[in-house]
């Protein structure tokens, strides 16, 4: 792992493989390990930038509001460092919210996209639920959270049969700083982008679960709707981290899709 200082903060990350750079960014409340079922796959034919996001992992977690256009500078910063002149990118759930930004701000930076477990935007409803999330950060600190994300990030069977892996997203949720929380949920809570995304040109590819009730399937196809050209992608027996749960047909439609 490596450090480098860009947008005033100091950002995690890792390279791997050789070819074409491909860059991956994670959900909130994890970090960029959150990829490694799919790195044997990816870095046979890519060079791969993984990278903590602002608020997690290995990255400073500053005490103040984020945004999406701060966070797509976090990332055209740390391009811009490592000299990535143009990139596919993946991003999932807040990754991809990220990835949409960065798409939008950069368009010439972003060769082929992928969004995973994304949305576009949220009802006022949603909204209001990240505002009680963050009140319960503030006043409880992230435990009380781990447990039931956990349940929407995964199917009821699936987590019955990998404790490990539950003990080891667990652990990801646990050792994220409230701060970092805080900033991105209140980034979440503002996402607005549908308007805007018949604006993109690039190839994009959309991934949903099936079986993922916090960001409906319906979030992810509305999302390939508005994009020219996007395609619209579920997996079967999945929730939230399908990249997780369902690793072998996750890696099959993103190697096809990015050649």
């Amino acid at each position: 792992m490596n450090t480098i200082h860009a947008n005033g903060i100091d950002i995690r990350y890792d390279i791997a493989g050789q070819g074409p750079w491909l860059m991956l960014s994670h959900s909130l409340a994890t970090d960029l390990s959150l990829w490694d079922d799919q790195m044997a796959a990816l870095t046979a034919r890519f060079r791969v930038l993984r990278f903590d996001t602002r608020g997690h992992g290995g990255s400073s977690a500053p005490d103040q509001p984020y945004d999406f256009p701060l966070l797509a500078a976090d990332v055209i910063g740390l391009m811009d460092v490592l000299d990535v002149r143009h990139a596919d990118f993946v991003g999932i759930s807040m990754g991809g919210m990220i990835a949409q930004h960065v798409a939008l701000t950069a368009p010439e930076r972003i060769d082929r996209l992928v969004l995973v477990s994304t949305t576009s935007g949220y009802p006022p409803e949603a909204r209001a639920m990240w505002g009680d999330r963050i009140a319960a950060v503030r006043a409880q600190g992230i435990e009380p959270l781990v447990a039931p994300t956990l349940e929407r990030w995964f199917t009821p069977a699936w987590r019955q049969t990998h404790p490990a892996v539950m003990a080891r997203i667990g652990g990801l949720i646990r050792a994220t700083p409230a701060t970092g929380y805080i900033g991105s949920g209140q980034a979440i809570a503002t996402l607005d982008t549908t308007s805007r995304l018949s604006e993109l040109r690039c190839p994009t590819l959309v991934i949903a679960g099936t079986d993922d009730a916090g960001t409906l399937p319906a979030m992810g196809r509305k999302i390939a709707e508005q994009i020219p050209g996007a395609r619209f992608e579920s997996i079967d027996s999945a929730s939230h981290l399908c990249n997780v749960e369902q690793a072998e047909a996750f890696n099959r439609l993103l190697l096809e899709f990015l050649g």
